[in-house]
């Protein structure tokens, strides 16, 4: 049995309507929809082809009296999920949902020290919802960490789940760290501009034309907020809102580059492998911020 502790195994949409939410990323991304509700919320599977790679769930009403906003939550796949829980809190962070039962396995929501949500999940469930291949359409490509200090950040989660720092820069205004599981790297963290007003996880989705997926987004009601950006190794980027509010990315090619989708984020393969990184001291830029 393949081992993904440590890894996005599972990426949830909580939104102020499902309804719309299944739409718009069916448009947007391609994602089909299997409804797979509990006794007590709604929920929708999210779907690439066949595959399972989210869900989608209604925002609970308490929540929203309290303030909370849409916004796509990442599960991290632990062994030991009340260790994983008590490990968050010594390292500063919060548990808001203890260890508890659910449709897709035990879970935690919990937060880093600086206030940015996650996940973490063990006993994904049921068997078909393996973590999503990063190299697909339709899948999550880079996972993008939104810190008020990256390097304490980094820290954490290096302290939380072994998560290694790369040995690469990526050509930034601002420094721009990725991360790397078991050698294979991911994603990137940085220090949020102070227009965003709290740290967050984005989540880049592959689609297959960056240029025809920022106008789907425009013209289903949602947002393009940053973007299209140009990635060393030929790969773009946009940054979005949906209708309901909830941030997310996307990543993909341009039409004059190409048929087809990228997953090469910056200079780095979502699979991990290094694609002509540029050393530390050569000039050039790529934005990840």
């Amino acid at each position: 049995m393949v081992d993904y502790s440590g890894r996005f195994v599972w990426y949830e949409l909580i939104t102020t309507d499902v309804a719309a939410a299944k739409v718009f990323y069916a448009d947007v991304v391609g994602w089909g929809t299997q409804d797979a509700p509990t006794p007590d919320f709604t929920y929708a599977l999210l779907t690439a082809g066949t595959t399972p790679v989210g869900g989608v769930t209604e925002l609970p009403e308490v929540a929203r009296q309290r303030g909370a906003t849409p916004r796509w939550a990442g599960y991290v796949g632990v062994k030991d999920i009340d260790a994983a829980a008590d490990r968050i809190k010594r390292l500063g962070g919060a548990v808001y949902v203890p260890p508890t039962d659910s449709n897709i396995g035990r879970i935690a929501i919990v937060s880093d020290p600086q206030t940015a949500n996650f996940a973490v999940v063990k006993g994904l469930k049921p068997a078909q919802m393996k973590p999503a291949e990063p190299g697909k359409a339709g899948h999550v490509g880079w996972h993008e960490l939104h810190a008020t200090d990256w390097e304490k950040a980094l820290a954490f989660y290096v302290e939380l789940f072994g998560w290694q720092k790369a040995d690469f820069e990526i050509n930034t205004a601002d420094p721009y760290q990725p991360f790397a599981v078991d050698g294979s790297t991911i994603g990137g963290i940085f220090t949020k501009p102070l227009t965003e007003p709290v740290p967050f996880w984005l989540y880049y989705f592959n689609v297959g034309d960056i240029d025809d997926a920022a106008e789907r987004v425009e013209r289903a009601g949602g947002r393009v907020f940053t973007g299209p950006l140009e990635l060393p190794g030929g790969g773009w980027i946009v940054r979005c809102r949906d209708p309901q509010g909830a941030p997310f990315a996307l990543q993909g090619k341009r039409r004059q580059d190409g048929i087809g989708w990228s997953t090469e984020w910056s200079g780095f393969s979502s699979r991990g492998r290094l694609l002509a990184p540029k050393p530390r001291s050569a000039p050039g830029s790529g934005s990840g911020n």
